[in-house]
């Protein structure tokens, strides 16, 4: 396994050893997912020239088992004209756009062109493609960029994926189109667009503006689910938004519902604007701009997620890298007994010996049970995050006030919510992984997930229970 250097900053060797980070620089969205020839890519909003947000390029990380990331050179470099914003990457393995010559495989990026702002002239965002006959390692502007415009300053970040078959009968494209699903930020609604080629968008229809209104929507998703009860399968919509998470802040949410193509159509619409009442895909304050794989040969949905907040992300105490991704999640869907759909997540681990920081265990969940797991770490130090399962409040909490560094930005410290997942009638299994600065808690087989940055003294390395309450 590779990684670079500790971190040299506030606070010192605290780098995650599973969580990718940048060697020396900014990160922030995952963009261009995919799998391609044995490879897993993950692309990423990054800045080349420093440690905070600015000049935002396209990153580019490797894998061959999603635990063990090589960086790679920059693959998308922003330019005088325009920053390369969030989007994703497909193989057109078919050579519907035309860009691969004889005998070799296009990967191709759809990313949006976020114009730089000029005298008189409106910073417009608009998609645009940049390809690889190499296999990711060396990438290329289309000649006829941008590929969809329409005239906005907040038009962003396109998921793009393929529907239908892939392959006909005759070995050619099947019968199917490119769909594009992006957002009009500040209008809170996702839009779809079809193509036959990546070259050429139709729109097709919008979703939204739908539960959680709070900030503007950025870096949706589209994919389908089979729902582990039934065989069926639904379509999920991921839609991040920034402000008015449900911990507050930057916040993913989700829909669950049917996709014919061209149409999304969710199966519960809350009119509630209570946040408790929608659906999240985590409930901690550092899990922004979730996106999934393209093209993963196993049938799995993964997906990966920014490890960080924008109300603190440029001031969070490391050097000279700063920020994290989250572990890839493995995701599927689950049918409550309440007849609600609900995503399920499970991280993806590295074997035991690079990762020590794992602890599973059961805890009582009843009436007049209240249980403490604090993480602390060998030094005897007072720094600690503590979780609280509440049996009576059905809720689990995240105290992270006393978790060391907290006083660089005045919304950093914080206690954060959860309910305890439908089912969990006495007893719910928690998975705890600790990785260096980064916490995250999944709830009742992850039905339920928390995602917290922590900047300890030394590292937490020890989990103990306290017992609050019991209903015994």
């Amino acid at each position: 396994m590779t990684f670079p250097p500790p971190s040299t900053g506030t606070v010192p060797s605290l780098r995650p050893v599973a969580h990718f980070t940048a060697r020396d620089t900014w990160l922030n969205d995952p963009n261009g997912l995919l799998f391609h020839d044995g490879t897993y890519h993950l692309f990423f909003q990054n800045n080349p020239q420093g440690s905070t947000w600015g000049e935002i390029s396209w990153g580019h990380a490797t894998s061959t088992d999603l635990v063990t990331w090589q960086e790679q050179d920059v693959a998308i470099w922003a330019t005088d004209d325009e920053m390369a914003f969030s989007g994703s990457a497909v193989v057109d393995s078919q050579n519907t756009s035309g860009l691969a010559g004889p005998g070799e495989t296009a990967l191709v990026a759809v990313y949006t062109s976020a114009a730089r702002p000029r005298a008189g002239a409106p910073a417009i965002q608009s998609q645009s493609l940049a390809y690889s006959v190499d296999a990711g390692a060396t990438w290329t502007r289309y000649a006829g960029n941008p590929v969809l415009d329409i005239g906005s300053t907040e038009f962003r970040d396109p998921k793009v994926f393929w529907f239908g078959a892939e392959t006909g009968a005759d070995g050619g494209p099947g019968e199917g189109h490119w769909v594009m699903v992006a957002v009009e930020a500040v209008d809170r609604r996702a839009v779809l667009y079809t193509s036959p080629d990546l070259l050429s968008w139709t729109y097709a229809s919008a979703f939204g503006p739908a539960h959680a209104t709070g900030g503007v929507w950025e870096c949706p998703d589209l994919f389908p689910l089979v729902v582990q009860e039934t065989g069926e399968t639904r379509w999920v919509l991921v839609v991040s938004l920034n402000p008015g998470g449900i911990a507050g802040g930057s916040g993913s949410q989700y829909f669950v519902g049917d996709f014919d193509g061209t149409t999304f159509v969710a199966e519960r619409l809350s009119t509630s604007t209570e946040p408790a009442d929608h659906d999240w895909l985590d409930y901690g304050r550092d899990y922004y701009a979730a996106v999934s794989f393209n093209h993963v040969p196993d049938g799995r949905r993964l997906m990966v997620g920014w490890a960080s907040n924008w109300e603190y992300a440029n001031e969070t105490p490391t050097a000279p890298w700063r920020s994290a991704m989250s572990l890839v999640r493995v995701v599927d869907l689950v049918r409550g007994a309440d007849g609600r759909h609900r995503v399920r997540q499970q991280p993806v681990l590295p074997p035991a010996e690079v990762l020590p920081g794992v602890f599973e265990l059961s805890v009582p969940c009843g009436v007049g049970d209240r249980t403490a797991l604090v993480l602390t770490g060998d030094d005897g130090g007072s720094d600690r995050l503590v979780l609280t399962v509440d049996g009576d409040e059905r809720s689990i909490t995240c105290d992270r006030t006393q978790s060391g560094a907290v006083d660089f930005h005045p919304a950093f410290p914080s206690v954060d919510w959860a309910p305890l997942p439908v089912g969990a009638d006495d007893v719910v299994d928690v998975v705890v992984v600790v990785d260096a600065t980064v916490v995250e808690v999944y709830v009742g087989g992850g039905l339920v997930t928390l995602t917290e940055q922590v900047f300890p003294s030394s590292p937490f390395t020890r989990l103990d229970r306290e017992v609050l309450s019991t209903a015994g």
